[in-house]
């Protein structure tokens, strides 16, 4: 116990000698801790869970500190990385549930399903002896079925609509790719488009083909789009924003109490200096994303379009425990170029309240009116080349503000959403037609230009909410809700039907924030 405590100091420090230091001082912290776990072990009167007791006790410390100092177990570790680290190992399927059972929506191009012939639309029924189809069985506890080392072989089981006898696959399981990069393509003439989701290890390598590819359809101008974008690794945030600056500029810096400042500088002439560049944020834009936008905005090299971003401008180290588990600790606060910090104000120890930042910003107006935003002249700044007054203090405003569209999305639209009649009826109808929607239209440009929502799959879903209890609160509502529910279930379709370029495709023809882009580029 007393060696943990010592190596887990020895991380937060830095320091190859700490583990030397004397423990066995009085009014040592780390003594009285340890006295404290020995006592309960050996005296309270009930069994109790040593690691727990560490875990607890861990938890505690970092709960007092900052919002996003925080304690992962093994487990946890693992969920989080993944995405992170570009990869995981499994068998390589898109999937969803309808009805308790897994049904392909599309193999991974080039991944171990493909290989062996598995088609979207298959229902895969037993993994390795194990019925999963009929069972309830979590769409958590599948996907630990389906995953496994690489190397390692998954005997399923599959249902093909058409074939009367289930089919045989063996699947050696491989690192299928985890893309953060969700969407590429020309969004109009000369003018590219590309959305990232999140930023990993495997992201700029992602975002650089992103814009070889749309170099070649002759791209000029970009749209890059961090909506709902919650951050991830600094450096790739800094990599990405350096193709837009000139070599040299300041792209961020990282200072903290023991940690000294850090500068992230673009290292070459970026690939993309000339073109314009518009940035799209909302409220859910956090942390990488932000550093991203901030060089963009404080560089003069772009406009950025949206709602005042999130606002976490807390650098975390991650700090590995022998079990697995991860402490992730704040050491540093980020600045943008002009010296911004925009971390969003907090209260140690009272996550509560912080978590409620964007409830209460909807609230208080200030996601649906400009005019509800108020900044102290003390949080004043001035971008690098044209002097443009900038802000800091929590998030970042944008040059163009887009007020959150609060109509648009019914009472009755939300409720069929939250019970996921939308997606499963959605589901139910690509699996049945998707052979004659492919014959249909054999390629993208085709749907996107002349498929229209099908009503009988309006009334499906209107009559499965109303087996749920969800109705209209009367016909105006439903004439409201159906222009943006058949905008999102054409998405949906070409989502399953191709793939995520094209969801966005359709559904960014609707979006202001996009639409508002389009307009000062054009």
């Amino acid at each position: 116990m007393k060696r943990t405590f010592i190596l887990l100091t020895t991380a937060i420090m830095g320091l190859a000698g700490y583990a030397q230091m004397n423990v066995t001082r009085d009014d040592n912290p780390l003594r009285k801790l340890n006295i404290a776990e020995m006592a309960v072990k050996a005296l309270y009167v009930d069994d109790v869970d040593e690691n727990k007791l560490v875990e607890d006790a861990i938890k505690g410390m970092l709960e007092k500190l900052d919002p996003h100092s925080s304690y992962s177990t093994p487990k946890e570790t693992k969920a989080m990385t993944e995405p992170l680290n570009g990869s995981f190992e499994g068998i390589g399927v898109q999937f969803n549930m309808v009805e308790d059972t897994l049904i392909v929506i599309q193999p991974v191009i080039n991944g171990p399903s493909e290989k062996v012939g598995i088609m979207a639309g298959d229902r895969i029924v037993i993994v390795n002896d194990t019925v999963i189809a009929g069972v309830k069985m979590t769409k958590e506890e599948i996907m630990r079925r389906l995953r496994g080392p690489k190397g390692t072989i998954a005997d399923l089981r599959i249902v093909r609509p058409g074939i009367k006898d289930q089919l045989k696959f063996k699947v050696k399981r491989d690192k299928i790719p985890v893309h953060t990069v969700d969407a590429t393509y020309m969004i109009r003439p000369g003018i590219g488009y590309i959305r990232i989701g999140s930023f990993g290890a495997t992201t700029y390598n992602e975002f650089m083909e992103s814009m070889e590819k749309l170099k070649a359809q002759g791209m000029k101008d970009l749209i890059l789009d961090l909506q709902e974008n919650g951050g991830g690794y600094l450096q790739a945030a800094a990599d990405i924003a350096g193709e837009f600056l000139n070599s040299g500029d300041l792209i961020v810096y990282t200072e903290g109490r023991v940690t000294n400042r850090r500068d992230y500088k673009a290292p070459k002439q970026g690939s993309f200096r000339d073109g314009k560049i518009v940035v799209l944020v909302d409220q859910y834009t956090a942390s990488a994303a932000e550093i991203v936008t901030g060089a963009i905005q404080d560089q003069d090299r772009g406009i950025v379009i949206g709602r005042r971003t999130f606002g976490k401008g807390l650098v975390q180290r991650p700090i590995d425990l022998p079990d697995g588990s991860m402490i992730r600790l704040t050491i540093a606060h980020y600045y943008t170029p002009s010296g911004r910090c925009i971390q969003k104000p907090y209260e140690k120890g009272d996550k509560k309240s912080y978590d409620k930042d964007i409830l209460n910003r909807l609230n208080h107006g200030e996601l649906t009116n400009a005019d509800s935003i108020h900044f102290a002249d003390s949080l004043k700044f001035q971008t690098l080349k044209k002097q443009r007054t900038v802000y800091g203090g929590g998030g970042i405003m944008p040059d163009y503000f887009i007020p959150l569209d609060t109509t648009r999305f019914t009472k009755f639209h939300r409720e069929l959403a939250a019970k996921s009649i939308v997606i499963q009826q959605n589901l139910r109808y690509i699996d049945k037609n998707r052979k004659a929607l492919k014959k249909q239209y054999p390629d993208f440009q085709m749907f996107k230009a002349n498929f229209e929502v099908p009503q009988p799959l309006i009334d499906n879903i209107i009559k499965e909410g109303e087996k749920q209890k969800i109705k209209p609160k009367d016909d105006t509502e439903v004439t409201k809700t159906l222009p943006y529910l058949k905008l999102q279930l054409k998405a949906l379709i070409a989502r399953d039907l191709w793939d995520m370029s094209e969801y966005f495709s359709i559904y960014n023809e609707d979006s202001d924030i996009v639409n508002k882009a389009l307009e000062l580029l054009q």
